[in-house]
């Protein structure tokens, strides 16, 4: 894992020094050494920021050149079967050390780039200069790991892992990007190929873009996508039965986690407690010969402290575990960094735990695997579950009826709802989940949706009730790719994996354990899991109202389920109770009307509403609230 950047200037302009500035800008995310390459002709500066992984010796320094003289690499990430690859390259290369840049790099010089990124299993964000052609590649792996943005401008085109560094570039268009901030205040984040500058984008998962000239708008290249893999993937596998789709997935897990545990340096895991984490830290442990080493987190202020879960699977794994209790006074140390770690307006308030989560496993280890993407591509959700449950029962009933009775349900109060699920002997006899009241509006706006597609978008909304969302002109509703022929909740999946994995999730767990050098791995996202997901049959993943079917029946060959059977619920913080009070004077402070009414982006009059309404507790605002607040930290950070 590195901090990558690069400028291809025009004119007269001399990109080494900028590169330089641009490189120390991202030393969070390579901290072990870093460097800068110059072409002879001194219009190109590459530059990288290494965390070395693998290969700590000299031979596995970036910039690196290839061993022809042809190609320039700079690369951000792991490529994990390239042992595998090195073998099938033949005995003929003159190999200077084992680092996965240098048999990346040969690929290439051997095979071609496209070729060789769809032999690499791993994640990766590159930016490679051919001599021989004078163009600049970026490329990126399939499922958007790795992050990488750049832009063009006046003085040429510069790229870098983080938009930190490209503050630094003249000649850029950073002027603030209110079409993409309007989507943002939808669904709490900057969604790909736009970022919060105008003249910044994103590089889209699975694709390559090659520029001709610093001026030049690029040529794109599409070596991997997820619809192509729907409509290639679904195969005809129900005729399998369960244990051999079992067996099927464990033995692709199993590869996937062996891969991703190569490492020079320490590694462990995170672990929840929950299916997805203990099924990747079960499976570590089955193939490591020491003690894996494994971290979680609780709250002090929940009612139920989670990290006991997590606990109870480390010590029946039998692995060295390393957990740590928050308090309302970590998190208020921790949200006035939020807008510089993630760079961008970012609004998924889990991002507290996993930036605390990951400053504790950075302390014992370099490398942390995860079990994120298990309920992107096995039903975990829960509004996959609904959509199973209700798109026949909306099928057959009018659309008109469908709106009365969502009516009836928003006329019940969130409050009264948060009640019921707040009294625990309520909870335990009537089977309640946490947040009640949010939940039911939310199952009003999906059996109000017209279509589908508007029934997801209302799911995966920070607010409520969308016409509220409180902008001083409204936003577009995003395009989202058809998948005619495939199921509700299947559509969903692939949306969540196009948009709310990559722009959501993996940035998350990407800022944070970079702010401070820690690597982390996805083993679910080895794409031959991805399209083992997509081929595999809905009643394998949903089954008898109950998620993630087989990763459940899977983890029970290695962990009791009394361990992990238990509703789902995810990492939450108490942030409707905080921003009443630990944070409230930090909010108070960010939603001043003056403040509100600074970029012209919001209405001011409405924020106050919605802030003094959860304040006086008529209704928790806490998600709407905490976009607002995001969002406003980043432009205060500006």
């Amino acid at each position: 894992m590195c901090g990558i950047s690069g400028l291809w200037a025009s004119g007269v302009l001399a990109p080494g020094p900028i590169v330089k500035d641009m490189t120390v800008a991202l030393q969070h995310r390579g901290p072990d050494s870093s460097d800068v390459w110059i072409s002879p002709s001194g219009s190109v500066a590459l530059g990288h920021a290494r965390l070395a992984i693998v290969d700590l010796s000299e031979f596995g320094r970036q910039p690196m050149e290839s061993h022809s003289g042809r190609y320039v690499i700079v690369f951000n990430g792991e490529i994990y079967n390239h042992l595998e690859m090195r073998v099938n390259l033949g005995t003929s290369v003159p190999w200077r050390g084992h680092s996965d840049t240098e048999t990346l790099l040969e690929a290439i010089d051997q095979w071609g780039l496209v070729r060789a990124l769809q032999a690499s299993v791993g994640m990766f964000a590159i930016a490679l200069w051919d001599r021989e052609a004078d163009s600049l590649t970026l490329a990126r792996d399939r499922m958007g790991e790795k992050p990488l943005y750049y832009g063009r401008g006046t003085q040429g085109m510069a790229f870098a892992s983080e938009l930190k560094a490209l503050r630094l570039c003249p000649g850029l268009d950073l002027s603030l990007n209110m079409e993409a901030l309007k989507d943002y205040m939808r669904v709490g984040y900057v969604a790909c190929p736009q970022s919060a500058f105008r003249g910044v984008n994103k590089l889209q998962p699975g694709s390559v873009l090659t520029f001709a000239s610093p001026h030049d708008i690029g040529t794109t290249t599409v070596y991997w996508s997820l619809p192509a893999s729907v409509s290639r993937d679904r195969v005809p596998m129900s005729t399998q039965d369960d244990e051999a789709m079992l067996s099927d997935l464990e033995h692709l897990l199993d590869r996937s986690i062996r891969q991703q545990m190569l490492s020079d340096v320490p590694l462990g895991a995170f672990l929840s407690g929950g299916i997805d984490s203990s099924l990747i830290v079960a499976l570590m442990q089955r193939a490591s010969s020491q003690r894996v080493r494994t971290f979680s987190m609780g709250v002090r202020e929940q009612g139920e402290d989670e990290s006991k879960h997590a606990r109870r699977v480390a010590e029946y794994l039998r692995t060295e575990h390393t957990e740590i209790i928050v308090s309302a006074e970590d998190v208020l140390a921790v949200v006035p960094k939020l807008a510089g770690i993630y760079d961008e307006p970012f609004a998924d308030s889990s991002q507290v735990p996993t930036v605390l989560l990951s400053q504790l496993t950075r302390r014992h280890v370099t490398v942390a695997l995860s079990g994120d993407a298990g309920d992107e591509l096995f039903g975990g959700y829960n509004r996959y579950i609904t959509a199973a449950r209700l798109e026949p029962v909306m099928k057959q009933i009018p659309f008109a009826m469908r709106r009365v009775f969502a009516g009836l349900l928003r006329g019940v109060p969130t409050r009264y709802w948060d009640g019921l699920s707040a009294n625990e002997t309520t909870r335990r006899m009537m089977h309640l989940p946490p947040s009640m009241g949010e939940k039911m509006a939310r199952l009003a706006g999906f059996i109000a949706a017209p279509t589908g597609q508007d029934a997801y978008l209302r799911t995966v909304s920070q607010w409520l009730d969308e016409a509220k969302i409180p902008l001083s002109s409204p936003g577009c509703r995003p395009m989202l790719p058809d998948f005619p022929s495939v199921a509700l909740p299947q559509q969903m999946m692939c949306w969540d994996m196009q948009t709310y994995l990559p722009d959501d999730i993996l940035v998350k767990v990407d800022r944070a354990a970079m702010a401070y050098s820690l690597e982390t791995r996805v083993p679910f996202l080895d794409y031959r899991i991805v399209e083992f997901s997509l081929a595999t049959p809905m009643h394998y993943k949903i089954r008898n109202g109950k998620s993630k079917w087989l990763l459940r029946q899977l983890l029970a060959r290695h962990v009791p389920y009394n361990l992990f059977e238990r509703p789902k619920q995810g990492f939450t913080l108490p942030l409707a109770e905080w921003l009443r009070g630990p944070l409230r004077d930090w909010a108070e402070d960010l939603l001043t009307p003056h403040a509100l009414d600074a970029t012209g982006l919001l209405n001011s009059k409405l924020v106050r509403e919605m802030w003094a309404n959860h304040l006086n507790r008529k209704s928790n605002h806490q998600r709407g609230l905490w976009t607002v607040l995001m969002l406003q930290s980043w432009l205060k950070s500006q």
